[in-house]
């Protein structure tokens, strides 16, 4: 009974509780305010521009603990490594270590082949810049090493500077494999230097131009030319070399062609290999969650392949081609060719940044799954100084290895400890265990490469989940992988830049347009195209671009803000015009033909006229002052009178006094121009008034709205032209009695208005507002009234 009356009040505070919380949920959203123009909010919020941080003062600054900071950025290993978990980390990053160089060792000897560089120069590039890398990257997941994107671009350059042999004897390949290596050694500094240079002034951000879908084609492409590049080695072709575009396509026309040939040994070889590492794959992924560690199935392909073409003497039976002598021991460094450099600097650039592209994304993938931080600008230093000094060394450029990193980080890799690891083994197979693999088949390392393609190959599905979820990205992909099969692996790059930053300059020039309205008993807006219950306000019109603008898209947001008002502006303004000049043309007309009466009766001064009393003066302005001659004689059945034509006047009925004459014909004394002044000042006059040069007193039609928002919240910044457009905007709209308003731009927006002189007597803070409802409210206020000062009329 006592647990019962416990329970009693939990239970009834939490029925209220649940209570409040409905409660809370149903209640309305209300909040009182002023109506907010952007003068009131900066007054109400004491707005003033922001400091400015000035970053490169901190740079220069000289002091014992800046340069300890400068160290321990640039040399990260001296943070992580005195913190280093050794009871939690160090079994994982051995296991992990020993399983990446188990995968390291048969992918370097096949990449170097695709680098199109002797085998052993594979097991160079796979010591040196890793153990460069431990010291200095930020990433503790990313394996760096050969990787086949990078092996078939420095394969074009090698191939293209460096072509094979006409004919095939020991001494013409000895000097192009010489050649190739003094290429690729050349190349990999020249890639370092600019890695680090970028790394240096910060230029990391240049990877973010390489848009996911861009690198996903890339890199595609770029497995079909690997893919292509290793026929030769299937089937023991010997092919020409084929550089620059359609170079791909050349390559495929001469293995059709010359599939005749073939050997069926090394087929065989090949076919062999590639089934018993895709069934190894495949047991590795069924039996995942048993193994503790993949089986190292490339490793024992290669020892079974090297022991069988060893024992059955594959190489002389078969004619299959083996890797050969692979030379122990480390080879002195060697001093990069400066000559190269002129013809290398193109690829350089080209590798570089697509190496750095490869290695931060999968590093970043990492750290946000591990919750650790990368710094872009010290990994393309890292990767920088691993392929400057690999290169000294004789190694080719490298970047991270997709499926090396997958495997470090799946076997309990925790940090850069388990790349230490791994190319400490693969020192100890260079300097002792290389000469065992001299039987190798370079078939089998073909079959290698090509059944770890299958990753990025998978990525041609991209092109199905890219049509459902965005086409522009999909004709990125598109163009990208198309440009890279057909112009080859450095021209492709350049072309998928270019079309991918002019996709971003199209798309911002057609962004969407809409009309909002109001969503009932709210003061949020939405595009009424798309919320049926969202309504225009009477007598307002909202208008809204998704974009910013500038002057690649002012002149299309000017055209869409008028055909979406539904009203033709510029006819309306035009016409007005010209309705306001017809009316200043009709009193010129007029005032100048007066003044050449009076030029005309001036010329007759001291003569004499008849005057016709009884002639009306109607009848005499009816006749275009035409019958006021030098004398004119009128005669009249009762009387005539004799008097000078300066006084020539009709009356009826009406005795003549010589005081009104002489002020009815006073206009005569005033000068010709002052004449003219004094017409364009009255016409001027005229035209101010209301009623004459209003839309509805000439007859044209008006717009059914008073007043237009403009909603600039998705402005990100102003330029000259985009200013100069909402001034045109102000203008035109004004013309046709319709107020503008703008609202919801942000604090940096501002000041660039401010900064552009667009702020003006006519064109204040108070016309732009906090949010489009401010600006509503005050537009419903305060409607426009009809204008007191006219369209000013261009007389020509």
């Amino acid at each position: 009974m006592g647990l019962a009356d416990a329970s009693g009040p939990r239970d009834t505070q939490a029925l209220l509780s649940a209570t409040q919380a409905m409660e809370l949920r149903r209640r309305d959203y209300h909040m009182e305010r002023p109506l907010l123009n952007q003068e009131h909010l900066e007054e109400l919020g004491r707005w003033g521009s922001a400091p400015r941080t000035r970053q490169w003062q901190t740079w220069l600054q000289c002091s014992r603990a800046r340069a300890r900071a400068l160290l321990l950025q640039h040399l990260p290993v001296l943070v992580w490594l005195p913190r280093y978990p050794v009871r939690d980390w160090l079994v994982g990053d051995l296991l992990s270590g020993l399983s990446v160089a188990i995968m390291q060792l048969p992918q370097g000897l096949a990449y170097a082949l695709l680098a199109g560089l002797p085998p052993v120069f594979g097991l160079y590039s796979s010591f040196y810049p890793v153990f460069i890398y431990f010291l200095f990257g930020t990433s503790r997941h990313i394996s760096v090493g050969t990787f086949a994107v990078m092996s078939v671009m420095v394969g074009s350059v090698t191939e293209s500077l460096a072509p094979q042999a006409l004919n095939d004897s020991m001494i013409n390949e000895t000097a192009r494999d010489a050649a190739r290596v003094q290429v690729a050694s050349t190349l990999s500094v020249l890639v370092g230097l600019f890695q680090v240079g970028l790394g240096l002034i910060h230029f990391g951000f240049v990877v973010t131009y390489l848009s996911e879908p861009l690198v996903r084609g890339y890199t595609t492409a770029a497995a079909v030319q690997v893919f292509v590049s290793q026929l030769k080695y299937v089937f023991g072709l010997h092919l020409s070399s084929h550089s620059g575009p359609l170079s791909l396509i050349y390559t495929v026309l001469e293995v059709c062609r010359k599939l005749p040939q073939s050997k069926v040994g090394t087929v065989v070889t090949a076919a062999v290999a590639g089934v018993v590492l895709v069934v190894v794959k495949l047991l590795n992924d069924k039996l995942q969650q048993q193994l503790p560690i993949p089986i190292p199935g490339e490793l024992l392909t290669l020892i079974g392949a090297t022991g069988i073409s060893y024992g059955m003497g594959l190489k002389h039976r078969f004619e299959v081609d083996v890797v050969g002598n692979i030379p122990a021991g480390l080879v002195p460094p060697v001093a990069p060719n400066t000559q190269l450099f002129s013809k290398l600097v193109g690829s350089a650039f080209t590798i570089a940044v697509v190496g750095f592209a490869i290695a931060i994304s999968l590093g970043k993938i990492f750290a946000l799954r591990h919750g650790y931080r990368v710094d872009s600008n010290q990994e393309l230093v890292a990767l920088g100084l691993s392929n400057l000094i690999g290169g000294i060394f004789q190694c080719f450029p490298v970047s991270c290895s997709m499926s090396r990193s997958l495997v470090q980080e799946s076997t309990g890799g925790n940090s850069q400890v388990a790349g230490a690891i791994s190319s400490l083994f693969i020192l100890l197979i260079i300097v002792k265990l290389g000469e065992l693999f001299h039987d190798l088949p370079k078939a089998v390392l073909a079959a290698i490469i090509i059944v770890n393609l299958k990753g990025m190959l998978r990525q041609l599905s991209d092109v199905r989940s890219l049509w459902k979820a965005n086409r522009a990205d999909l004709l990125i992909w598109l163009v990208t992988f198309t440009a890279t099969i057909l112009l080859n692996l450095d021209l492709g790059l350049v072309v998928a830049v270019i079309f991918s930053l002019l996709l971003v300059v199209v798309r911002t020039q057609m962004p969407h347009y809409s009309v909002l309205g109001q969503v009932p008993d709210t003061d949020i807006y939405r595009d009424v195209a798309e919320y049926s219950e969202a309504k225009e306000v009477p007598g307002v019109k909202v208008f809204r671009s998704s974009a910013t603008v500038y002057f690649a898209n002012a002149e299309f947001y000017s055209d869409a803000l008028k055909q979406r008002c539904g009203v033709d502006v510029d006819f309306l303004i035009s016409q007005k015009k010209k309705l306001l000049k017809k009316r200043e043309q009709l009193k010129l007309k007029q005032l100048q033909k007066e003044e050449k009466l009076q030029k005309q009766a001036a010329s007759s001064k001291g003569a004499s006229v008849s005057i016709n009393v009884n002639t009306s003066l109607e009848d005499m302005r009816s006749n275009n002052v035409e019958d006021c001659k030098t004398m004119c004689p009128v005669h009249a059945p009762h009387l005539t009178l004799r008097v000078p034509a300066r006084l020539c006047v009709a009356s009826p009925a009406f005795t003549l006094s010589w005081v009104a004459l002489a002020a009815c014909l006073a206009p005569q004394q005033v000068s010709p121009g002052d004449k003219m002044e004094d017409a364009t000042a009255n016409g001027q006059e005229d035209s101010k008034a209301p009623d004459g040069s209003t839309l509805k007193a000439l007859g044209l039609p008006q717009p059914d709205f008073h007043s237009l928002i403009l909603d600039l919240g998705a402005l990100s910044f102003v330029d000259t032209v985009c200013l100069k457009s909402l001034k045109n905007i102000f203008h035109d709209f004004r013309e046709i009695e319709v107020e503008v308003y703008m609202a919801a731009c942000q604090s940096p927006v501002v000041s660039q208005l401010e900064a552009g002189h667009f702020f003006d007597a006519s064109i204040t803070k108070k016309h732009l507002f906090a949010s489009v409802h401010d600006a509503v409210t005050f537009a419903l206020q305060h409607p426009r009234p009809v204008p007191d000062s006219p369209v000013s009329v261009t007389r020509l």
